[in-house]
Parts: structure tokens; C-alpha cells; sequence
């Protein structure tokens, strides 16, 4: 994703509010359409390619799709948005959940026939320990503000050889930030951690979860890393 500098009215949200499930992400989500950015706190945007995510899965999808056919063991696609991987991955025949914190987002996700949790990633998941696959696409690892805390929950939810495959940043960059959600009209969600990696940094955090890095790739602009939790020992 790339950086650009955007008009500077804000309209603050509710006091009520939350990141991601009352803010313009659900808006955006429901009406499957943006305008939709990330505000840093120095005033830059980070956009969201939210018509990608609410239409089918396609271009660079398929690639981690493919890398999905042929586990033993289910996917779950932590943060699914609307849903368009998980509904993919079942057209394939790939058993999969989707696991999402706003209600919009996994409506959306059941409507297209997915089973969807509105949970944490970091709460309680079904067969932990014995997912097949897990998938951390669209900025995903950004997701707490914390890479290898995510990680390392991710590696808690595989299976012993299971694989995660992440989407990281194109460029190899490594930053914590606080942002909100902008949608049209410049209203602002509430503030929130986030995060940005680059291959290195991401590689070097998922060794540390125990995560052993098996593959590289890019397509369509977009870049990603395959890890596979190591087998426990006998």
C-alpha cells in the first residue's frame, strides 16, 4: 500500500464508537465500496482497496488459493473482510472459516455461503492447534499493531506442518503506527494500533514464532511469504 497526503477536515466519531465495527470500514463493507483509507496521525493515507476485497477473488488471489488446495486439514482466513477468499476456497472443495471482528464483514461472508465467526483472532477459535492452513492476506498482519504477536498466534492455531501464507508490504518496511479508518466525507473511526512489514521483518518475526519461512512470491503488484509450523517432536 502506498502513502499519500489527503485534506486535513476530520469529523471526530462518536464516543461509541469502534475501530473496524461501528466506523466507515462497516459502512464501506455494507455498501461494497469505498472511498476507504488508513489516517496516520502525521496526516498521510493509507488506502484500502475495499471493491477488491467485496468482489470475487481474483489476480493475485489465486496464487494463495492454489497453495491452499491439497492440506489435510481445513483454512481459516484470519481478518476475511467480506469474505471472498473463504467463498473461493469452498468452490475449490477447501473446507474453510472465516474469522473477522466486524458484524458487516462476516454477514457479507455468510451471505456468499462461508461460515464466519465475528471474533478476535486472538479469542478463542474452533480446533486450535489443528488447522491445515491459515491465511493473513490484504495488510492483515497489521492487525494489533503487533506482527509477531500475530504470528505467534497464528503458529498457536496450525496443526504441526501446517502452513501459514502471508500478504506482506511490497516494500521492505517495518513500522508500528496508530491510524483511523477515513471513509467518504472524511469521517473518522476511532484510533487503533497498526502495522506495516516488509518480507525481512515479517521473516524474522515468524522465526521466532517457530514458523519456518518455505516460499516467496509475487503477483499483480502484490507480495507474499509461506511459512509452515514445524512438526512437534517425537
Amino acid at each position: 500500500m502506498t502513502t499519500e497526503t489527503g485534506p486535513t477536515t476530520q469529523v471526530e466519531p462518536t464516543p461509541r464508537a469502534a475501530a473496524w465495527t461501528d466506523d466507515p470500514f462497516a459502512e464501506a463493507v455494507r455498501a461494497g465500496r469505498g472511498p476507504l483509507w488508513l489516517r496516520r496521525e502525521d496526516g498521510g493515507r493509507i488506502p484500502l482497496d475495499v471493491e477488491r476485497w467485496c468482489a470475487p477473488a481474483a489476480g493475485a488471489d489465486h496464487g494463495l488459493l492454489e497453495r491452499c488446495t491439497g492440506l489435510a486439514a481445513p483454512v481459516v482466513d484470519l481478518g476475511c473482510g467480506p469474505g471472498r477468499l473463504v467463498a473461493a476456497l469452498l468452490g475449490l472443495g477447501v473446507p474453510a472459516l472465516g474469522v473477522d471482528i466486524t458484524r458487516a464483514a462476516v454477514a457479507r461472508t455468510r451471505r456468499l455461503g462461508g461460515p464466519a465467526l465475528c471474533r478476535s483472532v486472538f479469542d478463542r477459535l474452533p480446533a486450535e492447534g489443528r488447522w491445515g492452513g491459515a491465511l493473513l492476506a490484504d495488510g492483515n498482519l497489521g492487525i494489533g499493531g503487533d506482527p509477531g504477536l500475530l504470528l505467534g498466534r497464528s503458529a498457536e492455531l496450525l496443526a504441526p506442518g501446517g502452513v501459514l501464507l502471508v500478504e506482506v508490504d511490497p516494500r521492505e518496511i517495518d513500522e508500528r503506527i496508530t491510524v483511523r479508518v477515513e471513509g467518504r466525507h472524511g469521517r473518522l473511526g476511532p484510533p487503533f494500533r497498526w502495522a506495516r512489514c516488509g518480507a525481512a521483518a515479517t521473516a524474522r518475526r515468524a522465526g521466532r514464532a517457530g514458523l519456518v519461512e518455505t516460499e516467496r512470491w509475487s503477483s499483480h503488484g502484490r507480495r507474499f511469504l509461506a511459512f509452515r509450523r514445524a512438526a512437534r517432536p517425537r
